[in-house]
């Protein structure tokens, strides 16, 4: 199977936000280079939201070109087999957490599409949630500016509204 493949299959089976999975979908039929970054029409990302849950707090990596606190991900890679073992690479590489980390079950939590400087034009991001283990050690990424663990109640005043929707929602199924 495709990473293209079992895109659509995890997403015919994400059943929260019916309109925007469906947009998602329709890039897909539209595009079959639609899970890279070559595709300007705009292309399908998969992060992670490293969660320790034991101690209510989150993980957010200040990113380098854009300069906002964002959760772990980026661009599926032609070695990528599925969408989750994007989503795991890439909270793997930005965390600097190397073992340990595990996709909270149940499939993606959200989906955010947000626009992006031309040539590309969007995002679809697929976003899971990543629970990191009580002894998790973070180190900063090339990527990244900085990398810090906030509590749940502190994404609101460093983060976008995105990334407080992405943070409600994996409180809602921990």
């Amino acid at each position: 199977m495709s990473l293209h493949e079992d895109a659509v299959l995890v997403l015919k089976a994400y059943q929260d936000q019916p309109e925007l999975r469906d947009v998602y979908l329709e890039h897909l039929e539209a595009h079959p280079d639609g899970m890279y970054k070559p595709c300007t029409a705009g292309h399908v990302t998969a992060s992670a939201l490293v969660v320790d849950p034991s101690r209510g707090r989150v993980l957010l990596t200040l990113h380098r070109k854009l300069g906002m606190w964002l959760q772990m991900g980026g661009h599926c890679e032609a070695g990528d087999a599925t969408l989750t073992e994007a989503a795991l690479r890439e909270a793997r590489e930005e965390s600097g957490i190397e073992s340990g980390l595990s996709l909270l079950p149940g499939g993606p939590v959200r989906l955010d599409r947000h626009p992006i400087p031309s040539p590309c034009n969007w995002h679809l991001d697929v976003q899971y949630a990543a629970v990191a283990p009580p002894e998790a050690v973070a180190a900063i990424s090339d990527e990244s500016l900085d990398l810090r663990w906030f509590g749940y109640d502190e994404v609101a005043a460093v983060a976008d509204d995105s990334v407080v929707r992405l943070v409600e929602a994996v409180r809602a199924r921990l």
